[in-house]
């Protein structure tokens, strides 16, 4: 882990802070620079940090939107105007490249505000790369490294939620469990390589099987589960069945002969989260022991 920076230097005889590389400034200048250090320090949200950047950004450029583009994506302030001429900055923090800093104006950028504008810059950089740290630590702790889905523990974050939910407002879903049939035998014949290519593939069917109410998990190996914003075994099925069928036209799964075997059950008031677990895990070995490749209720 890298170490956090420290954002400010004292300057001499004056007792005010400046961002580290920023020149000299008028007083009132200063002022607003350390507010803006101090108020970036208060969030680890890449979202956030840039809406409080964009705070201060106002006063010297009239932007209708502010983008940040790094490798974990694209961030942007709340109603961004993206249709005006885009002014692009490289951010860094000596040869780390953070990544792109955008502003979409229908002014044009003279140099005096791109000079204070680089000055915003030097008090910017280093919370944000503290929130891309943390974005990143954060995804480790949650995704699965291979498919990118959420991984077991977030599940069961999702399960007490969705749990407590339905208890309290009526909220029934329903919880389905799959995993992949013959994968061993993928692995043994053809190599891991194959394997994390099938597993990768049946993440992708899973995501385009389901709606955006909708979640997918990744237990790890080749064990998965849905949780379904959907208290009728209709829906399931419905589910059930577009998944199998896009395993089945997948060229890859069907070349090593991998199907999918489904079990699902639905919640109520009562559950708790081992008795909707261990249902769902049931209907899971009733459609192994019914020959794989089905779904199965429970």
């Amino acid at each position: 882990m890298e170490n956090v920076h420290i954002l400010t230097q004292r300057v001499s005889g004056r007792g005010d802070f400046l961002p580290f590389s920023a020149e000299h400034s008028p007083t009132n200048e200063i002022t607003e620079t350390h507010e803006l250090v101090a108020e970036l320090q208060t969030s680890l949200v890449i979202e956030d940090v840039l809406a409080i950047y964009a705070k201060f950004a106002k006063q010297l450029l009239n932007f209708s939107g502010l983008q940040f583009q790094s490798t974990l994506g694209t961030a942007q302030t709340s109603q961004s105007d993206t249709n005006s001429t885009p002014y692009i900055f490289d951010l860094a923090i000596n040869k780390d490249h953070l990544g792109q800093l955008i502003y979409f104006s229908k002014f044009p950028l003279g140099q005096a505000i791109e000079k204070k504008l680089h000055t915003l810059h030097t008090a910017l950089v280093y919370p944000l790369r503290n929130a891309m740290m943390y974005s990143r630590v954060l995804k480790l702790a949650t995704k699965d490294a291979l498919t990118g889905l959420n991984n077991r523990s977030q599940f069961n974050d999702f399960l007490l939620q969705k749990l407590e939910n339905c208890r309290r407002y009526q909220r029934p879903f329903s919880l389905m469990l799959l995993d992949l049939d013959n994968f061993k035998q993928v692995n043994d014949n053809f190599g891991h390589k194959i394997g994390d290519d099938t597993l990768k593939e049946f993440s992708k069917v899973l995501c385009s099987s389901i709606r955006g109410t909708d979640s997918v998990f990744r237990f790890g190996g080749d064990e998965f589960a849905l949780l379904i914003e959907d208290p009728e075994f209709t829906t399931n099925k419905v589910v059930a069945e577009r998944i199998m069928c896009l395993v089945r036209k997948s060229p890859l799964m069907s070349k090593y002969k991998v199907t999918t075997s489904i079990g699902f059950t639905l919640a109520n008031s009562q559950d708790c989260e081992t008795e909707i677990f261990a249902r769902a895990d049931k209907g899971l070995y009733k459609a192994k022991a019914s020959g794989r490749n089905c779904a199965k209720a429970y």
